[in-house]
């Protein structure tokens, strides 16, 4: 069962424990980039798509027209020509200085959570448990795509682990790519991380991925489970430190070299059962570390269809 965790409840306890740590408590920033301007991200339905531009109306309700880059990317199930995105697509657009758009990414869904069900002998059904703050939803695999999936996820079976990006057309979720290489051992049996030595880090390193959140900000794995439904069984892979809902993570893209403070608004312990690695530039340490919102993640110079980036992160 979902656990509700209200927007305004997250930001009521962010500036609780700004005022009792003596900090200063400041909205989210658009990731700096080490050596550049900083990226942005914007998302809502598409009104008009032209080759030139994109005429879109956010999440407030508000039309906004962005340019769109000369080099600019769209995916949605596939590449796409960003002008040939259909009205209506939900969207979520990287953008630069002056409302440039320069990556679309149409109708996106990631799946990830614990295979309860399976049905189907062409396209496959699937229902699945994606955890206390996204709940269970259930997604299809097309029979073509199906083969694809299998070499990264063998077993398609209740109890195991899943993990794919997808698009949502016409209310269904369909899977698209695998996100990443299915674990060997099942949902409730997360081997034990290694002992921990040499005391408290001030920067933790491992995977940052992104998930269908509705709020902006941060699914960490290490919350106290009284009102926020972690499951206290499940210990990430990376040693992290317990946290509060509203406080400040910061996270570092070590790969794109960006960086930025954000809200800790769910429970990740879906993350926690994933002890996989991206290799998104090198290999990152073992452990999913952090789980953003699509927004967040594109802000950090993340790619939604690739669903991960080496990160790093730490207090506030």
């Amino acid at each position: 069962m979902r656990v509700p965790l209200p927007h305004a409840r997250v930001e009521r306890r962010h500036l609780l424990s700004a005022a009792a740590l003596g900090r200063t408590a400041q909205p989210p920033q658009p990731a700096e980039d080490d050596d550049g301007p900083a990226l942005d991200a914007i998302s809502g339905r598409i009104l008009d798509a032209t080759p030139h531009f994109l005429v879109i109306e956010d999440d407030g309700g508000q039309e906004v027209r962005l340019v769109i880059a000369p080099w600019a990317t769209a995916w949605r199930g596939g590449p796409v020509p960003p002008d040939r995105l259909p009205a209506g697509s939900r969207v979520i657009i990287r953008t630069r200085t002056g409302r440039v758009a320069d990556c679309v990414w149409a109708d996106m869904t990631r799946m990830t959570g614990t295979i309860l069900d399976v049905s189907g002998r062409r396209d496959l059904t699937l229902e699945i448990d994606s955890g206390p703050h996204l709940g269970r939803r259930t997604i299809v695999i097309p029979y073509r795509l199906t083969g694809r999936l299998r070499v990264r996820h063998p077993k398609l079976e209740p109890g195991y682990l899943f993990d794919a990006i997808g698009t949502v057309q016409g209310g269904a979720a369909l899977v698209q790519v695998p996100a990443t290489s299915q674990p060997p051992y099942r949902a409730d049996a997360v081997p034990a991380p290694p002992p921990a030595f040499g005391g408290t880090q001030s920067r933790i390193s491992g995977t940052a991925v992104w998930s269908d959140h509705p709020d902006d900000g941060a699914a960490y794995p290490m919350l106290e489970s009284s009102d926020t439904g972690c499951d206290q069984g499940v210990v990430p892979y990376a040693r992290l430190p317990y946290l509060s809902l509203g406080s400040m993570l910061v996270v570092r893209n070590v790969c794109g070299r960006r960086s930025a403070a954000v809200p800790i608004v769910a429970c990740g312990c879906m993350a926690a059962r994933f002890h996989d690695r991206c290799l998104d530039c090198g290999t990152s340490p073992r452990g999913r570390i952090v789980e953003l919102s699509a927004l967040s993640y594109v802000r950090l110079g993340g790619d939604l269809t690739k669903g991960c980036f080496n990160a790093q992160v730490g207090l506030r």
